[in-house]
């Protein structure tokens, strides 16, 4: 079949700033040059029909009836995304839309963000609309948590709509506005290993973490009248987390101490201090597994055989974790080494391999006509 136009989006790494998307902080994602192509032509009927090159399922959706579709195993996520296109008041046309996803599903590198976002982008291409990233990612974020049911931030579908090639970004999700940072590591290089534990953000704790954040922010804002966790520094925490339950001060303090590496991170990259942005995403991970316990074993294993390899400046889980990928900072000449030994090693301890995914820092929404 002949399609117009391919539209494409990025999965993402977030490089630090894990859990603080929703709590009003600074995030430091990327996008991926892994990414989903929806290959579209619009077809003149009040039908949106989908295939995918992953799977011989096809499905037809009807533009007048996209509530009945969220169940679907798939289709769900293009049809919340058509829904959320047509009642924000844009134009809808029926069209036949070829998905072929490059994003690893269940990595944590946000293959459904990149899913949500190409549709969208997609949607508006062949409705001859120009492409406003900011309102795609917002419309996409919308279309996960009230069609997909996940209480996501905004992080995954801003860096998916937004990513610039071989920068990153900071994000700051309170205000939705963002900085593009120079990505540059000099003889290293960022290297991404999938622990490939079988894991659904739905199902884990996700929103359990969320509802913790929001209760320690419930106690806390009278005392320090603050609009969200972000905005609490170090010192102030230190001061009132006795305040807080304890299962609730640990969530909380991974939330103030985060924000405050993000910081941190930026001005290590913008200074050219590798080993210091490698010491940072060591504490990040030690955080996220001790604080608020989002790790498990097999992303523990991966980052602490990463971190105990000459060579590697710092490791980390990346994503909402319970699975999914550990990002690491490798000296360029130790890349296959690095995969050798990390892999070995945790094969040895988990028993099934991990792998690692070759990708570069790319560019986030892409049309080309075809």
């Amino acid at each position: 079949m002949n399609y117009d136009y391919k539209v494409s989006a990025a999965g993402r790494v977030n490089i630090i700033g894990e859990h603080i998307d929703y709590c009003g902080g600074k995030v430091f994602p990327a996008a991926l040059s892994l990414t989903n192509d929806v290959y579209v032509k619009a077809n003149g009927t009040n039908k949106i029909n989908l295939s995918w090159t992953t799977t011989d399922f096809k499905v037809s959706l009807d533009i007048n009836e996209l509530e009945k579709y969220a169940d679907l195993k798939y289709g769900n996520y293009q049809a919340g995304c058509a829904l959320i296109w047509k009642n924000a008041g844009h134009k809808l046309l029926g069209c036949d839309m070829l998905q072929d996803c490059k994003v690893p599903f269940g990595s944590g590198l946000s293959s459904s963000a990149a899913i949500e976002v190409s549709t969208l982008a997609a949607l508006a291409t062949i409705a001859g609309e120009k492409i406003d990233k900011k309102e795609i990612a917002l419309l996409a974020q919308k279309a996960e948590r009230e069609y997909a049911k996940v209480n996501c931030g905004i992080m995954d579908q801003y860096a998916s709509a937004n990513g610039l090639k071989n920068h990153a970004i900071l994000l700051d999700c309170k205000n939705i506005t963002h900085e593009f940072v120079p990505f540059n590591l000099g003889d290293y290089e960022l290297v991404i290993s999938n622990c490939n534990k079988p894991h659904s953000l739905v199902t884990s704790k996700y929103n359990e973490r969320r509802s913790e954040t929001e209760e320690a922010l419930k106690i806390l804002q009278p005392v320090l009248n603050v609009d969200c966790l972000a905005e609490i520094s170090v010192e102030k925490f230190e001061e009132n987390k006795r305040l807080l339950p304890e299962v609730i001060a640990k969530r909380a303090e991974h939330v103030v101490y985060e924000c405050d590496r993000v910081k941190k991170s930026v001005e290590a990259m913008k200074s050219g201090n590798i080993e210091l942005l490698g010491k940072l995403l060591n504490q990040s991970h030690a955080s996220l597994r001790d604080e608020y316990e989002v790790t498990g074993k097999e992303l523990d294993v991966l980052a602490e055989a990463a971190q105990n390899f000459d060579g590697c400046l710092g490791s980390r889980m990346t994503g909402a974790g319970f699975g999914g990928c550990t990002i690491s900072i490798v000296k360029k000449n130790k890349v296959a080494e690095f995969k050798k030994v990390v892999g070995e090693k945790y094969a040895r301890e988990i028993g099934y391999d991990c792998s690692f995914y070759e990708a570069e820092i790319a560019d986030g929404i892409t049309i080309e006509k075809l």
